[in-house]
């Protein structure tokens, strides 16, 4: 059974700065592209940034490119997202996701690339 846990997640005001980890067991991590996604109320849940098995390539969102660095740490089996100069528009749920398919990597986070995925953790940036 797969099981992916966010952490991280907090209020923060804007300009500063968050660290997001998702820890995953049950699968074989290092060999899946991993993601995160976040969801605004009312808003369709988007990608973020992904990172494929080997952490040699990623991918990032327009809106949090330069801002956002995913890593990832395969002997620990857990995902980061570093986020700086946070925007109250970054205000989200976040969700981390594992692929659905090993050695796959999609180029972009798309949701249909993703089979398990987290509860989310809430990140809330005031003005």
């Amino acid at each position: 059974q797969v099981q992916v846990v966010e952490s991280g997640g907090g209020l923060v005001q804007a300009g500063g700065s968050l660290r997001l980890s998702c820890t995953v067991s049950g699968l074989t991590f290092d060999r899946y592209t991993m993601g995160w996604f976040r969801q605004a109320p009312g808003q369709e849940r988007e990608g973020v940034s992904c990172i494929n098995w080997s952490g040699a390539l990623t991918d990032y969102s327009y809106s949090v490119e330069g801002r956002f660095t995913i890593s990832r740490d395969n002997a620990k089996n857990t995902l980061y997202l570093q986020m700086i100069s946070l925007k109250p528009e970054d205000t989200a749920n976040y969700y981390c996701a594992v692929g659905a398919d090993p050695y796959f990597f999609g180029g972009v986070c798309k949701t249909a690339d993703f089979r398990h995925w987290g509860q989310g953790t809430d990140v809330t940036v005031s003005s």
